[in-house]
């Protein structure tokens, strides 16, 4: 009770000079907020005996309002350096984009653009036409629609082509997504009727067949996502899904998940199949996203034939789901390099860090710790590693990269220990805990990260 009674009072807490200054720095409000948020806390702790005497002293709560600021006025939404070896990951933002984007992103974001004008004849023009021509171009497609995610995309299509009619998918495709989303539910919102067929790890054509009716208005493939079987399973494939649809005159949908352009087999990612693929065996429209393995910003695009395409651009979910400006300049900009695809294999950051050999990052995990043993006091001790990496994003599950890590240790501190105080720096880093130690993949640091890593490595060692 006499540590609560020297709480002082907010009044009194304003007119200190620490405080004085600090309402020169930040609008009054935020001060008066952060003054007594600061005395709640002590009163807190105070009371769960966590308290020191002296911290109730003018400095230490001029501290503590001035860390309450510097917080508050730290955004949300910022940069972190992803150490995880986790290409795609999805916590930390997916794909980052190519630094080529950089200029017409921020000259749609900062500046009057042609997002809806057309420069011929003077008039009102449509956003799509942006990016559908080349997204037909390079999907052999003969018509596309963006919207602002993959989920999107398939509810779009599916309220377009099948509400109050039955979509018949296998069982084994019934998957749920990250952040609990499930098809099963996209496909209740959009007013269609899900028609589950075959067994959880196998589906035969003839499944399929005995499940068409009159109600039946499409047959739906859903990629499976983070989520693969093995072992004793069959699954119908696009080609023969094609076939039973084309008998009973019905459309075939293929929701691809994340969606490549590029053939990535021959660098040791196997097993996704491209979009161009799905509709060259005859699937009617495909979706996937623009983040993940196609390296663009957040969407959902649409691409297939032109007559069912057609409805979507005209229902009323259209409005509801389009993209902004911003995305619709670095989705342009991020198909643009696809045009030469040992271009996009170069600028698109992703893409890069996916298909990069083992020999190179091994070269540049030894660099790396020269780097970082010249620049670190001898309390830090950093070593390179053989390991693997995950390419994320809901791709390639059972695949795993082979890398090389840096494994860092602080005397005095566990890896627990390091990786929190790494993670909450000015600069966050974002590391893996394995075996005890805290690693750090080159497969997704930068160069120029390197020095901010050797900074945040420095305040910590000293006050180790």
């Amino acid at each position: 009770m006499n540590l609560l009674n020297k709480i002082p009072k907010v009044d009194k807490v304003l007119g200190w000079a620490a405080i004085e200054t600090l309402l020169n720095e930040y609008p009054r409000p935020m001060v008066l907020a952060a003054v007594r948020t600061s005395l709640d806390t002590i009163r807190s702790e105070i009371l769960t005996g966590r308290m020191p005497a002296d911290g109730l002293d003018e400095t230490s709560i001029a501290c503590k309002v001035r860390k309450a600021l510097e917080r508050a006025s730290t955004p949300g939404l910022r940069r972190v350096i992803n150490g995880t070896g986790v290409v795609l990951h999805t916590n930390l933002g997916r794909a980052p984009l190519a630094p080529a984007l950089r200029n017409s992103m921020l000259d749609a974001a900062f500046e009057y653009s042609t997002l809806e004008f057309n420069l011929e004849t003077g008039t009102r023009g449509s956003r799509a036409v942006h990016v559908e021509k080349l997204l037909s171009d390079l999907t052999g497609a003969e018509a596309a629609v963006v919207v602002n995610n993959n989920a999107a995309a398939v509810l779009l299509a599916l309220s377009a082509l099948a509400k109050g009619k039955e979509v018949i998918v296998s069982r084994g495709e019934l998957v749920e997504i990250g952040g609990s989303f499930r098809i099963p539910e996209v496909m209740e919102q959009s007013g269609a009727t899900l028609r589950e067929v075959g067994a959880t790890n196998r589906t035969h054509a003839r499944d399929y067949r005995a499940a068409i009716g009159a109600e039946t208005a499409l047959l739906l493939k859903v990629h499976t996502s983070n989520f693969a079987q093995v072992g004793f399973i069959t699954q119908v494939s696009t080609e023969e899904l094609v076939a039973i649809g084309r008998e009973s005159a019905l459309p075939v949908m293929v929701d691809a998940g994340s969606g490549t352009l590029v053939d990535l087999s021959a660098y040791g990612l196997a097993g996704e199949t491209m979009v161009q693929e799905y509709l060259q065996a005859g699937a009617d429209l495909v979706t996937f996203s623009g983040d993940k393995l196609l390296g663009g910003p957040q969407a959902g695009i649409i691409v297939g034939k032109r007559r069912f395409l057609d409805p979507m651009k005209k229902h009323p979910l259209m409005r509801a789901l389009r993209v902004d400006k911003v995305t619709l300049a670095t989705l342009e900009g991020t198909l643009r390099l696809y045009r030469d695809e040992r271009e996009a294999l170069q600028q698109i950051p992703s893409l890069r860090m996916m298909t990069v050999s083992a020999e190179e990052l091994a070269t540049r995990a030894r660099s790396a710790v020269r780097r970082l043993r010249r620049g670190l006091p001898a309390t830090v001790t950093v070593k390179a590693l053989p390991g693997h990496s995950q390419v994320g994003g809901g791709t390639f599950p059972l695949l795993e990269l082979p890398t090389t890590l840096i494994s860092v240790a602080v005397d005095g501190l566990s890896a627990q220990q390091l990786e929190q105080q790494l993670r909450s720096g000015a600069l966050p880093i974002i590391g893996r805990i394995s075996q005890g130690l805290l690693l750090l993949d080159v497969r997704t640091l930068a160069d120029k990260d390197l020095p901010e890593i050797i900074a945040a490595l420095q305040k910590i060692a000293t006050s180790a």
